[in-house]
């Protein structure tokens, strides 16, 4: 597996796609294709969320677990789709506490987050590839070994981060982060059925942008045009 990956993240990671355990990841996608299984996003998505906030880029990191297994739905990004498709549960409430907490948010009319990836949010699931309809399907592959590693990666060779870990899948991810280089925000998930404990109300959007200009960072523009 050797992906045209951003020239920053390729130098960061290219050890990686040498190891047995991508070998073997890419052997079983290879296998789940060749058995007539549809794997979402589509190939030419798979990393987008590197491709599209370079290493040297990234300022905010928001964690998900595995890609959107509906038709059509996952491009690459966590929490985002592609224009066209039906808004999430989940981004539905992402975009109403983004509505109680920066003035004058308005909700965008799609769940494509493209936006923000361009602008330094990392938009990382831990699991980069699920087979269609079957949520899940491609955890315990090898790919939280490789996102463990992004995670690593950033904490050690960045400072002042700002996590967004959203739900006890995404905290879990805390042991991987240096707290004492970077900031780790946590909240109930935004699914409709955690939502409303802890995570609406909890304002992480500005609380991440007021850490940045802390940290002499330029803060995300928010509102998805």
């Amino acid at each position: 597996m050797s992906p045209n990956l951003e020239p920053g993240w390729l130098q960061v990671l290219e050890a990686e796609f040498k190891k047995d355990y991508m070998l073997a990841l890419k052997q079983f996608l290879v296998a789940e294709k060749e058995s007539g299984h549809i794997i979402y996003p589509k190939g030419a998505d798979m990393f987008n969320a590197f491709n599209h906030t370079p290493f040297d880029k990234v300022k905010v990191i928001i964690l998900g677990q595995d890609p959107y297994h509906g038709t059509g739905q996952a491009h690459g990004l966590s929490f985002s789709v592609q224009k066209g498709v039906a808004v999430p549960p989940s981004l539905k409430n992402i975009y109403k506490e983004l509505e109680t907490d920066i003035p004058g948010f308005q909700i965008p009319s799609h769940g494509n987050l493209t936006q923000w990836a361009d602008d330094g949010v990392l938009l990382l699931n831990a699991s980069l590839t699920v087979r269609a309809h079957e949520a899940g399907s491609h955890q315990g592959k090898g790919w939280e070994q490789f996102t463990d590693q992004v995670i690593r990666k950033l904490s050690e060779e960045k400072s002042g981060l700002v996590f967004l870990l959203w739900g006890r899948f995404a905290q879990q991810k805390a042991i991987l982060i240096d707290e004492t280089k970077h900031n780790i925000l946590k909240a109930a998930h935004p699914s409709p059925f955690s939502a409303y404990t802890g995570f609406f109300g909890s304002k992480h959007f500005s609380k991440a942008n007021a850490i940045l200009k802390k940290e002499g960072i330029e803060p995300v523009n928010w509102q998805i045009k």
